[in-house]
């Protein structure tokens, strides 16, 4: 009997292929194959919200192969993802066979595993299902609400605003979190405040205590707000402590601290952020890793279970192997009467998964460093470490608080704590990180009894300021996100990619800062559609899939009262008039009607608000006070050398500086200089704008070849030139200091070839290596003398082998450029065709039928 497996990576096909016996085929679909056409109808709102779906373009060729499979198979297996979106996958395969009438007379079942090995998989096998229609349907509801908001809202964006923008129904409630923190910051005003302090000591002991109460009254934050306050209070407590304070109270306890519980999604990609310095999208590449399987010297092993869960709960299995490895490896006060059990907090939990945990705690980091990359032994290592942590005894600390008074009776009190840990318990092994705080530290005090009277050695006071709310970190949004019920943890590391490419956000020492454009429409968003980025709303809605997920709830209702909403709103919107557009109390010099501050690709500026009327009036100036307009050119400065005017133009392709007038009569052209797309026109001062005229910069000869090096800015940035080569700048160095040496190391890498960005390894039918590398025009993988562009939709982090396998076969497919020359090395020839006879029955197959004409989407996430 011949069975088929299908799965959606073929990273895990690999894995499973060596636990399953000769009767199984493993494919891959290499995640979804159909997504909804890409164009206005394809949720048809007035027939029960019929989805009109289209195979992928570039996953055709998978179908085609899994198709070639079935026919030749006796019994299917659907083993995708054990979540919402693998039960779509599964799903949109069964409903494509069906198509094909190809289910009539063959068993087709769904599987599902958390983990891979072979008694997890086996055991899934021994245990089939049909699909469930209702995680199905909580699937295309989602798929559904996002098409809903994005073909909607994002064309008002694209009219109102600038073409380009989108809104989602979760990326808006988002980037509305990270608005309104910026709101917060600037709104915030600092507060002056004083703490006072006492140090004494016992034998050689020193300690310090803080002032709680004075006069009788409780010491609040604002008791003493400056420094007047502060001398008069502390010169009030020497007088009366002449010296000496006594011990009025001593009280002592024993505390414990338990561990925290197994990762779920969302609380590994904080953990992530915080200890190791990951981004979230980074985190659940190497966790998917880790899960389909890494090759330890035995085979590829699946290490972790299943990364995309919102659940504490472990196996009863996995928690009696853990614990069995405690009682080995550490001394009997590590290991708790009874297992510990997590209660899943969130309601979404979804479909009983367990937290994720490694597959076998036996296989410490440890014995299988020398196979895992750095960043997987990180990762993994801190996954097994926490697993490990949950089921072992709290932390125990002797903590003692100390009350003493300064004065004849008890009417001021200072205090001091201390705590010391007496057993580790957890800690011997995982700690958790934490977000914009301090983490405890032990403090030991001496040995004090009530009545005991010491010496003073000194009372201060410290000087504070309040501070603003911290801004978004990946950690603490991640964190935010979850709190409110926006979207759901396998979405956030999507949501953060999305807001950065949409150019809503930047970031700024790790922490994310609304941009201008953000701003603008989130102000529209929350103006005119504020049930849409309202957190109840966005998190009610989640509710409500998971509802229809449970079976609860039946979804074409739910998308019937959101559209009926939707609709009506954007109907009443769409003459609203258009945003970014903030009127001031200041009138325009040139013609006195008000000036108001508005958007424009290169950021906020103030101009006329008679720019659209009759008479047209084009007066606008920089935020920093510089004035421009269209017609005529802003003055910068006089240039010290020539004596002539700095000029700040407005051309075709952009602003430049142009250095004096042009003359009509005159053939010499006055130098001009592009201003570089880093650099805001508006921040364009005589200093700048004299360090661009002064390019390109002669840095002198090149210690070898004797030839001029130059310095200089061109349409992709700045760069070094010597002897016909170019070498980008990196962004750490400045084309306006760089010296002669630091040129002639850049110059030195460009021939030693380009550094890669990521080392993908050995390419797994062709050999030779695979790597990713920074172009001109974005990120690339190359294989031999194969490059093929990155899409925009996925950073050099984002890329796995397999997909980079896939572009690369792909590009090899198409045949070389029409610009390369027809002759090629014999080396890259034969790269080349190793790789595109590995796709020879694909495109024969395609061939047959025509391509279906739908762009390549990656899994759909919210």
């Amino acid at each position: 009997m011949t069975k088929l497996l299908i799965v959606e990576s073929p990273s895990k096909a690999k894995t499973l292929e060596k636990y399953l016996g000769k009767d199984f085929k493993v494919l891959a679909s290499y995640g979804h194959i159909r997504d909804l056409i890409p164009k206005t109808g394809a949720v048809d709102v007035d027939h029960q919200f019929a989805m009109k779906y289209d195979i992928i373009d570039r996953n055709a060729k998978h179908v085609d192969s899994i198709t070639k499979a079935v026919r030749a198979s006796d019994a299917v297996y659907l083993a995708t993802d054990p979540d919402r979106e693998g039960e779509a996958i599964s799903w949109h395969i069964l409903e494509i066979l069906k198509s094909k009438q190809l289910t009539s007379d063959k068993l087709i079942k769904r599987v599902v595993f958390n983990e891979i090995t072979k008694t997890a998989v086996q055991h899934a096998i021994e245990h089939p299902r049909d699909i469930s229609m209702s995680l199905v349907n909580a699937q295309q509801a989602r798929r559904a609400l996002d098409y809903l908001v994005g073909f909607n809202l994002s064309p008002l964006l694209w009219k109102k605003i600038r073409r380009g923008l989108s809104a989602g129904r979760v990326q808006s409630p988002a980037l509305r979190l990270i608005v309104e923190r910026e709101l917060e910051i600037e709104a915030f005003k600092s507060q002056e405040y004083w703490s006072i302090h006492l140090h004494s000591h016992k034998h050689q002991h020193s300690f310090a205590a803080k002032l709680i109460q004075l006069d009788g009254k409780k010491v609040e934050q604002f008791t003493v707000t400056n420094q007047a306050q502060e001398q008069e209070v502390v010169g009030k407590l020497i007088l009366q402590s002449a010296g000496k304070t006594t011990v009025q109270r001593v009280e002592k306890k024993q505390r414990s601290r338990n561990p925290a519980p197994p990762f779920t999604t969302s609380t590994l990609q904080q953990e992530a952020v915080r200890k190791l310095g990951f981004t979230t999208s980074r985190t659940m590449r190497i966790a998917q890793q880790l899960y389909e399987g890494i090759n330890i010297g035995s085979g590829a092993v699946g290490l972790i279970t299943y990364m995309r869960t919102d659940s504490f709960s472990l196996a009863n299995e996995a928690v009696a192997q853990i614990r069995d490895y405690i009682k080995k490896n550490y001394d009997a006060d590590y290991l708790p009467n009874s297992p510990i059990f997590y209660k899943t907090k969130s309601k979404s939990a979804q479909e009983a998964h367990e937290a994720i945990r490694p597959t076998d705690i036996n296989v410490a980091p440890a014995s299988i460093r020398q196979y895992l990359s750095d960043e997987q032994y990180k990762l993994y290592e801190m996954i097994w470490k926490r697993a490990l942590a949950c089921q072992m005894t709290p932390a125990k600390f002797d903590a003692v608080t100390v009350d003493l008074s300064v004065g004849q009776d008890e009417a001021n009190l200072f205090r001091a704590t201390g705590q010391t840990m007496i057993f580790p318990g957890f800690i011997a092994v995982y700690s958790e990180g934490v977000d914009d705080s301090e983490e405890e530290e032990d403090k030991k005090l001496p040995i004090l009894h009530t009545a005991e009277v010491l010496e003073v050695e000194k009372i201060f006071g410290e000087q504070h300021f309040t501070e603003p709310p911290p801004r978004y970190s990946e950690a603490s949004l991640v964190k935010a996100l979850e709190e409110y019920g926006i979207g759901r943890p396998s979405t956030y590391a999507s949501i953060i990619s999305t807001l950065q490419d949409r150019e809503y956000v930047s970031i700024d020492k790790k922490r994310f800062i609304p941009t201008d454009v953000g701003r603008v429409v989130n102000r529209f968003l929350t103006d005119h559609f504020n049930r849409y980025v309202d957190y109840d709303f966005t998190a009610n809605l989640e509710n409500q899939l998971d509802d229809i997920a449970e079976g609860e709830q039946e979804w074409v209702p739910v998308l019937q009262n959101f559209w009926d909403d939707l609709s009506k709103n954007i109907e009443s919107k769409k003459d609203v008039e258009r945003p970014g557009t903030e009127v001031l109390d200041e009138q325009c010099p040139k013609c006195g009607r008000p000036l108001s501050k508005q958007l424009s690709r290169y950021g906020s500026f103030i101009g006329c608000t008679g720019y659209n009327e009759t008479p047209k009036c084009d007066y606008k100036r920089s935020l920093n006070g510089a004035e421009n307009t269209a017609s005529e050119p802003t003055v910068i400065g006089e240039d010290p050398a020539s004596k002539l005017p700095i000029l700040l133009m407005n051309g075709p392709y952009g602003p430049y500086l142009q250095l004096g007038q042009a003359e009509a009569d005159s053939k010499k052209k006055p130098k001009r200089v592009s201003i570089p797309k880093e650099i805001n026109p508006s921040t364009v001062n005589l200093e700048i704008a004299q360090q661009l005229l002064a390019l390109p910069r002669d840095l002198g000869a090149h210690p070898t070849t004797g030839k001029k090096i130059v310095a200089n800015i061109g349409r992709f940035g700045p760069y070094v030139n010597h002897d016909g080569k170019f070498k980008s700048i990196p962004k750490t160095d400045s084309v306006f200091d760089i010296t002669p040496e630091r040129a002639v190391e850049i110059l030195a890498q460009a021939n030693a070839g380009p550094t890669p960005l990521r080392e993908l390894g050995e390419h797994p039918t062709a050999g030779g290596n695979v790597a990713i590398y920074s172009g001109r025009f974005g990120p690339y993988v190359q294989h031999g003398e194969i490059r093929a562009t990155l899409p925009k939709s996925q950073g050099p982090e984002d890329i796995s082998m397999e997909q980079a396998v896939e572009l690369i076969a792909e590009k090899a497919a198409k045949g070389p450029s029409k610009k390369v020359s027809a002759r090629k090395s014999s080396a890259s020839k034969s790269s080349a065709g190793k790789v595109a006879a590995s796709k020879t029955t694909a495109k024969k197959t395609a061939a047959k039928k025509p391509a279906a004409k739908k762009a390549s989407v990656k899994k759909s996430s919210s």
